[in-house]
């Protein structure tokens, strides 16, 4: 049996040209060095005409880094912060590597949930409640992975009422969906929407998704100048600088023509409102439909406590996506690894074809399973 992958977390669609060529033309200038830890000035350059374009956001050449990929950026920016003892926010569910870079940088995750009752989103009242004297960093994404959750400028907003009241705790926001967004949403950042945040506020990005560029390793960030010296002083001991091609690649990717993403989004656009009909139609499945990035987060509560066919009573959704996998050839990722039970995340970012064809077995396993759900 073929199994089909909704797990991958990268478009399927290819590096624009102008993109690949800007690499081909560095390689044959000979920019095959080693360029500044942090980022070469043109990218910087580059990246701080992206903030004040897309953002407008102001920064310096000094209050840019550039890392290998998004990953590494934020996690230099929590190994040069983050103390022992010293709390970081995570809104549930949340990215896989959150949690372990906290902890890996000697930090205490504080989990928030955002069930899908409040449409997976932070909500005011529970960010306030999360916050002690400890709280060194609210981590916040949007478009949202694993749910596709996107914060409108008022949701925001209200977020960043709480963290004025707050204001020995800096805000981590990841932005790396920012041009995957669909239905006429108009993204916003919090240090956009409340400049008095701006100081303690580290805006992240890269071109992995906006672009297509996801093996080319490019993430950047912009925030405190001390926070980024400290950041480039961990990476300067750590990997040093990012690929020079792949520096030059993003310089023509961020500066270049940018109308391409919308036929991607309405491409992503097409696949996510049939992938949702599809999900919504199959037994104990209930799917959302979100806001932006390329995933759905539906939940599987309905089919908890339902027994397989080979006899197998479905417990948890990892069982449930275990189930997928053996019986019908469809790999997903269960929630549990979100840390939001029980849903399962599947990525959109692949044919419709494969799309309607892992939709049509999904909904035939679970119309096998047999007995009545605990949820029921």
């Amino acid at each position: 049996m073929d199994v089909i992958g909704l797990g991958a977390g990268e478009p399927d669609f290819d590096t624009p040209d102008f993109v690949k060529q800007g690499a081909i033309d560095a390689i044959n200038r000979g920019e095959t060095k080693y360029t500044v830890v942090d980022g070469t000035p043109a990218l910087k350059d580059a990246i701080i005409a992206k903030f004040k374009r897309d953002n407008n956001l102001t920064y310096t050449r000094d209050q840019i880094t550039v890392g290998n990929g998004g990953k590494q950026v934020i996690f230099n920016a929590l190994m040069a912060s983050v103390n022992p003892g010293d709390e970081v926010i995570i809104p549930t569910p949340y990215w896989v590597s959150y949690p372990d870079m906290v902890i890996l940088a000697q930090g205490t995750p504080v989990f928030v949930p955002c069930p899908q009752d409040n449409q997976f989103k932070l909500r005011p009242q529970d960010l306030d409640a999360a916050i002690t004297k400890r709280t060194k960093w609210v981590i916040l994404n949007s478009p949202s992975n694993p749910t596709g959750a996107t914060y409108s400028e008022a949701e925001i907003r209200a977020l960043c009422d709480v963290l004025l009241r707050h204001p020995h705790v800096y805000i981590l926001s990841d932005d790396i969906y920012e041009h995957v967004m669909y239905d006429g949403f108009k993204f916003f950042t919090p240090a956009q929407v409340e400049p008095k945040l701006y100081p303690r506020t580290l805006t992240m990005n890269g071109v992995s998704k906006a672009y297509s560029m996801t093996g080319w390793r490019i993430g950047y960030a912009g925030g405190p100048a001390e926070l980024i010296k400290g950041m480039g002083m961990m990476q300067g001991h750590s990997t040093t600088n990012p690929s020079s091609i792949s520096q030059a690649a993003a310089v023509a990717a961020l500066n270049g023509d940018q109308s391409f993403q919308k036929e991607w989004c309405n491409s992503f656009k097409q696949r996510r409102d049939r992938v949702v009909a599809l999900l919504n139609e199959c037994e104990g499945l209930s799917c959302l439909k979100p806001e932006g990035a390329f995933y759905v987060y539906p939940s599987c509560a309905g089919v908890i406590g339902k027994t397989t066919p080979e006899g197998k009573i479905i417990q948890t959704d990892e069982d449930f996506v275990t189930y997928l996998l053996e019986s019908v050839g469809v790999a997903c990722v269960q929630g549990a690894a979100f840390g939001l039970s029980p849903h399962f995340r599947i990525s959109y970012a692949t044919s419709m074809k494969n799309l309607e064809e892992a939709c049509a077995r999904i909904k035939k396993a679970c119309a096998a399973l047999q007995g009545q759900a605990k949820a029921a």
